[in-house]
């Protein structure tokens, strides 16, 4: 289904740095095929001349919009008319809006209330409204830097906040939430993360207790629209969940394909007592 979504990338020049772009063209063509590449800003200002070369070179449109009042940003208005216009073409099934201005909040849910699918691609200083109304919302900060940590080989499954421990199960370190402490509601929280993994799993995991991990993954994604595993240093949902120390694991190979493993999550007995204080603790799990 993804590689047959087609895609505008709409990105917002004047809120993002060039610096971001291989990310977001990478994001975004793993999602679908992207029909159009459109980037928005005053060109006849000097600070948007290190954007020349870099849309050259990914053959990007760019969308001349003059600043007519001093102090605003009028690109926003040209991009948030360009999506409608494509929008009432109908013939995209997903728009990538890339900006980390709170001002395409209303964009955001509008496309989605004509069923189309919408990433959010931002820094992590991005205001929680647009977050929230995007289906899924990348943090760009976060990806570029695991970007440079692998061209360093740096170990892929660790996060760089925490201390190799030899024998100990990989757990993202409280360092990795410091920056969105005040928003209790954050994909990137890992205390509010794991708290609702275990709520999710209580309520959607069939008589014997076990869920599919596909299915608490989209629960999941669906209650926190900027969850990604590589918010925590992970490249894939399962490591992620099964360094969480929480859950029992039972991996079930396919009748018919062997190569393709189905991971089904049950919680472990400590974690099972429903919305009881013992499930919001703030200190970790034992670990072996």
């Amino acid at each position: 289904m993804n590689q047959e979504m087609k895609l505008a990338v709409l990105i917002d020049a004047e809120n993002i740095s060039t610096k971001y772009v291989d990310v977001i063209l990478s994001e975004a063509n793993n999602l679908g095929d992207v029909i159009y590449k459109r980037i928005y800003g005053n060109w006849t200002t000097p600070q948007m001349a290190s954007w020349k070369t870099t849309i050259l070179n990914n053959a990007i449109q760019p969308i001349q919009q003059y600043s007519n009042t001093t102090g605003k940003n009028s690109t926003d208005s040209a991009l948030i008319i360009d999506a409608m216009d494509l929008l009432y073409k109908n013939t995209l099934d997903g728009f990538c809006i890339v900006s980390s201005d709170s001002d395409f909040t209303r964009l955001a849910s509008r496309l989605r209330e004509s069923q189309k699918y919408v990433l959010g691609m931002g820094e992590s200083k991005t205001p929680r409204s647009f977050i929230s109304a995007c289906n899924k919302f990348l943090y760009l900060d976060v990806l570029l830097e695991e970007a440079e940590n692998e061209a360093e080989n740096t170990e892929p499954e660790v996060s760089e906040a925490k201390p190799a421990t030899a024998g100990e199960t990989v757990v993202p370190s409280p360092a990795v939430e410091e920056p969105v402490k005040s928003e209790k509601t954050s994909g990137k929280n890992f205390r509010t993360i794991r708290q609702a993994l275990i709520k999710l799993t209580e309520e959607n995991s069939d008589d014997n207790g076990w869920i599919f991990s596909g299915t608490l993954g989209n629960l999941l994604t669906k209650q926190f629209s900027d969850f990604d595993v590589r918010n925590f240093g992970y490249k894939k949902f399962v490591p992620f969940i099964e360094s969480l120390d929480i859950f029992e694991v039972n991996t079930i190979t396919d009748d018919k394909n062997k190569t393709v493993k189905h991971n089904y999550f049950k919680l472990k007995p400590v974690h099972r007592h429903h919305h009881a204080p013992s499930l919001r603790p703030r200190k970790r799990t034992n670990k072996p």
